[in-house]
């Protein structure tokens, strides 16, 4: 049977868990009560034990009288034990919140122990209380703002549809106006303005008038101002984002959000495609309203699982109590705590029914079963064969390997006369697989850690808990990748000593990586189609950073792809190879030496730190953090440095070296500062954990050290190319992909600490929500 501690530890909230009652402080306690009740050693004076040594004649007499008195009580109500005082405290200014204190009424033997056992109680009960009351203010405010946004939202489609209806009969009727005012004396032109003008003018007021019943305040409203065409310039702001349309309404096109003022959205242009745009930008304001109630509901139904498991957590402590203490004291401490408000407000449930009943009626078409999908999206089951294709594709991997290494050890591809053939033309297009599952494999590893220590990863990246990678799906993909990657090494083995051509026998690494782009693309709902397009989109948006509003999984992305430069080299030279056909000439230095190819290579490593500078900007433009121009220095540097070993690598003099020497150098010490204080927020030298932070994830201090000198090690892997420990091709190629290997290791082990940072900043703030923007807003408060 699994222990409740363990339990609750499972299925709390982990934003939330300092919020939660301390189950296992005060399970020590009562431990500490239960070593106080122990009976005191026995006098130095021994016994003699007797079978009826103690006992006396009176003893039915006080049994009889004792099963009298169990009786008597048992019917009648039983004498109460403590009392819980409540008064009232006004600490938070206007905010009146009650505490509760716990008195004993009857004397304890271990009276000191109980009473401090009590008042840890009512600690914790009042912690649970003002928090509880806190988050359902919140959730309430929020409520009552998407029923002001609603109620807008349903104005301005019924205007719309008014007007449009409007239109339609006004268009035949003006037809008409025209053909008879021609045979008329006044000016047709002149009186149509006269009348559209007034047409506009009125609809506009009518809108005012409308939006101003649902509480909508306009600057300047007792005197609207006009514009040039004598129209009310409104003072409304929507705020609709750039791609929500485009997107689905995904946790990105949320965030980007531009304004515009109302009467761009309300008055019709002339042209055609007016009512188009208006279309749209209601449909995205609505997308926004959608989002904001789901998320609101996640964090009343949160908030409810707060409420329950708390309850159990104190009906579990109290009976303990009971059961070591001998007395009966949790019935009259479970009547306060049922009366309290975490359990006896009702709020939170009604303002569920009540989102349930708004979102089925306004987005779903009365259609309950469709809004549930919203609300209650479904988490994914963890399916057996997923596991078995894992262990299966791992052992065809590691077969197909070993059958790899003796063909290539009897084919003699690695001799003097083959190897150059061999290595131009297979070793690009297998690295790039081989560092891709290898990059794979580690983040399938962050999975499992993340998952392991209750971090809420999706959370975080902003996934859909439905359709958000899994560590065992991680774990296919890497299987997957490289056995379908050893089999086709092993083909194009088997084709080259069966005679057939060097031509189209190295076709084959083209072909597989021809495949793999047509699936990545493909559109069909299979192969993990949310998560290749969720891909696709991120990294649309690290190569448009400036922009696009940078969220945690752009700039995380970012971050790993800076880790696979040398893939991206490799992807240049094999891109090369296929498109200059040295596949069927066998010229391999067409590329290598080629001027274009070689400035390429500068652009190719400059650009996922020049993406992740520009991210940097971004972030400092939006929230004006000038720690983000900071980072971006240490992206600037790595760029430097970058450029500078290539450079160094062609020419090879002694001003290089030492240039090489003093930009690296700085590089890496800049990295390693914002690795250790910035990312994973260690070094701190006031921290409780000593050169770590106060909150650590893995009770285990020890790994966090190992951590730290792991990746200072890693991160000057860079020596190896001053010190150019190569002798002859095979080594120098195999060397290169051992040192991005070690890269790509790195930056797995960076990753999961990057991730634990990011959670605990989100429990300090007890961030289990997102806080998603809302489309009308009015200018005041923007200030």
């Amino acid at each position: 049977m699994v222990k409740f501690s363990k339990e609750l530890e499972a299925q709390l909230i982990p934003e939330w868990k300092e919020a939660f009652v301390n189950y296992c402080l005060l399970k020590k306690q009562i431990k500490k009560i239960k070593i106080s009740r122990k009976p005191k050693p026995a006098s130095h004076y021994p016994i003699a034990h007797h079978p009826d040594f103690g006992r006396s004649l009176f003893d039915p007499v006080r049994k009889l009288a004792r099963s009298f008195s169990d009786k008597l009580f048992s019917n009648s109500e039983k004498p109460e034990i403590l009392q819980v005082r409540r008064r009232k405290s006004s600490e938070n200014g206007d905010d009146v919140d009650e505490i509760y204190q716990t008195e004993l009424v009857q004397l304890f033997s271990e009276e000191d122990e109980v009473k401090v056992f009590f008042a840890r109680l009512d600690e914790e009960l009042n912690k649970v209380n003002q928090f509880h009351k806190s988050k359902e203010t919140e959730f309430l405010g929020r409520g009552e703002i998407l029923r002001k946004q609603l109620d807008i939202l349903a104005e301005l489609k019924q205007i719309l549809s008014d007007r449009k209806k409007r239109s339609l009969s006004g268009s035949n009727s003006h037809r008409s106006f025209n053909s008879s005012a021609r045979n008329s004396d006044f000016s047709a032109g002149s009186l149509g303005e006269l009348s559209e003008t007034q047409s506009e003018a009125s609809r506009t007021d009518e809108i005012l008038e409308a939006l101003e019943r649902n509480g909508v305040s306009f600057i300047n409203s007792a005197t609207r101002s006009k514009t040039k065409g004598g129209k009310p310039k409104m003072s409304l702001r929507v705020d609709i984002p750039d791609a929500v349309a485009g997107d689905g309404g995904n946790p990105r096109s949320i965030a980007t959000a531009t304004s515009v003022l109302w009467e761009e959205l309300v008055n019709n242009p002339r042209s055609g495609g007016g009512d188009f745009i208006n279309r749209k930008k209601i449909q995205c304001a609505e997308k926004m309203i959608r989002s904001a109630f789901v998320e609101l509901y996640k964090g009343l139904s949160l908030l409810k699982t707060y409420s329950s498991l708390n309850m159990i957590a104190f009906t579990k402590i109290l009976k303990k109590f009971d059961k070591v203490s001998g007395q009966h004291a949790s019935a009259s401490y479970l009547k306060v705590v049922k009366r309290s408000q975490f359990i006896s407000s009702d709020k939170v449930v009604r303002l569920m029914d009540e989102v349930e009943s708004v979102f089925t009626k306004h987005f779903a078409n009365n259609d309950r079963k469709k809004a549930m999908k919203f609300l209650r999206p479904h988490q994914q089951k963890d399916s057996h064969m997923v596991t078995f294709f894992v262990g299966l594709f791992t052992g065809c991997f590691v077969s197909l390997f070993s059958i790899y290494i003796i063909l290539a050890h009897l084919s003699g591809v690695f001799t003097s006369g083959a190897q150059v053939s061999y290595l131009e033309t297979v070793y690009p297009v297998f690295s790039v697989f081989a560092l891709l599952s290898l990059h794979m494999f580690m983040y399938g590893c962050n999975l499992f850690m993340w998952k392991s220590t209750r971090i809420n990863y999706t959370f975080i990246f902003e996934l859909a808990p439905n359709t958000a990678l899994r560590y065992r799906d991680a774990f296919l993909m890497g299987t997957t990748f490289m056995t379908a990657v050893v089999a086709a090494m092993v083909i194009h083995l088997i084709l080259r000593a069966g005679g057939y051509s060097a031509s189209q026998v190295d076709t084959i690494p083209g072909i597989l990586l021809l495949i793999f782009i047509c699936v990545l693309i493909c559109p069909f709902d299979t192969f993990y189609r949310p998560t290749r397009f969720c891909f696709i989109r991120i990294l649309r948006n690290i190569v448009c950073s400036p922009f696009y509003k940078v969220v945690m999984v752009d700039f995380f992305m970012a971050d790993q792809l800076c880790s696979q430069i040398p893939l991206l080299r490799h992807i240049e030279s094999t891109a090369c190879y296929f498109m200059a056909q040295s596949f069927r000439t066998h010229e391999y230095n067409t590329c290598k030496n080629g001027r274009i190819y070689r400035e390429l290579a500068y652009l190719i490593s400059f650009s996922p730190y020049f993406w992740r500078a520009m991210q940097c900007i971004r972030r400092w433009w939006d929230e004006s953090n000038t720690d983000h121009l900071v980072n971006m220095g240490k992206y600037v540097s790595a760029m430097v440095a970058a450029g500078v070993r290539i450079t160094y690598a062609r020419e090879s003099d002694n001003l290089w070296l030492v240039i090489v020497l003093v930009s690296s150098v700085v590089a890496t010490i800049y990295q390693l500062y914002w690795d250790f204080v910035k990312d994973w927020g260690l070094l701190n030298p006031k921290s409780r954990n000593p050169w770590l932070r106060d909150d650590l994830v893995l009770k285990n201090k020890n790994i966090y050290y190992l951590s730290i000198g792991l990746n200072l090690v890693l991160r000057v892997a860079w020596i190896e190319t001053i010190m150019r420990f190569r002798i002859s091709p095979v080594q120098s190629h195999l060397l290169d992909f051992l040192l991005a290997s070690l890269e790509v290791i790195r930056r797995g082990h960076w990753n999961f600490y990057r991730v634990e940072n990011e959670h605990l900043n989100n429990v300090g703030h007890f961030r289990a929500v997102k806080t998603v923007p809302l489309p009308f807003r009015d200018m005041d408060s923007d200030g």
